[in-house]
């Protein structure tokens, strides 16, 4: 799938739950630092948040329906952003709707796996 086809796929499942109160997105602060450092990744991590924070992620498939390329790495769930650019790996609590973001990181800050430590 087309990276454009990707992102109208998402604002169309955002368009559709504008009103649904879905997960728990804990912090904001970690993408608004990475944008700080990375601001070619604003557009991607807000547009993955849009649409997890109006989620409705009871099971991992849920996650996947929604993000096909999510990856469960252990205990974390591991997001491709931005074209395969970037990685958001967060802590999903499906049972309270929590997604708590531990790490934003370029696709060579992922690679060293340090975030595997945690």
């Amino acid at each position: 799938m087309s990276r454009g086809r990707v992102l109208g796929t998402l604002v169309d499942i955002f368009a559709n739950c504008e009103d649904d109160v879905g997960v728990h997105v804990i912090s904001r602060k970690k993408l608004n630092e990475f944008i700080g450092r990375h601001p070619v990744a604003a557009s991607p991590l807000d547009a993955w948040y849009k649409v997890a924070e109006h989620a409705e992620w009871r099971k991992y498939a849920d996650v996947r329906a929604v993000f096909p390329s999510a990856d469960q790495v252990g205990k974390f769930t591991v997001f491709d952003i931005g074209g395969n650019k970037f990685r958001l790996i967060a802590v999903i609590h499906f049972n309270t709707g929590k997604v708590f973001i531990r790490y934003v990181l370029t696709h060579q800050e992922y690679d060293r796996g340090q975030w595997k430590n945690d």
